[in-house]
């Protein structure tokens, strides 16, 4: 089970970095976009340091993810762009819904895995 976590874990943070990278360098070719979905890319591209800062938050919270003594940290971190990659599926690409939600579990399991180390953030 602990080589599946680390098999699991890495593969989550290489698709984060490799993520926030592209934001940065825009290495990889950008796949046909829906009407919709184009219009709203543009609208984001509009707020200069959005992407930007979504991309280091991607970069840093792969890292962060990788490693595991930082990995309850890295969970949280991405979980917020988590959220949203799964609103983006749902809303503008339901037929790839399978790999969001597949991350989604992955960043879950870690974030219940960890619940105890978050338990002193909850107290008064």
């Amino acid at each position: 089970m602990k080589i599946l976590k680390f098999i699991a874990c890495l593969l989550f943070g290489l698709m984060f970095i490799n993520s926030g990278l592209n934001k940065l360098f825009q290495y990889l070719p950008t796949p046909e976009l829906s009407e919709e979905l184009t219009k709203v890319t543009e609208a984001f591209g509009t707020i200069k340091w959005l992407m930007p800062l979504v991309a280091i938050i991607e970069i840093v919270g792969g890292v962060l993810f990788i490693i595991p003594k930082t990995r309850a940290l890295g969970a949280i971190v991405i979980f917020p762009i988590m959220v949203g990659v799964i609103l983006q599926h749902i809303y503008f690409a339901p037929e790839t819904i399978h790999i969001a939600l597949i991350l989604l579990l992955i960043n879950l399991w870690i974030i219940i895995d960890n619940r105890k180390k978050y338990l002193p953030m909850l107290e008064n």
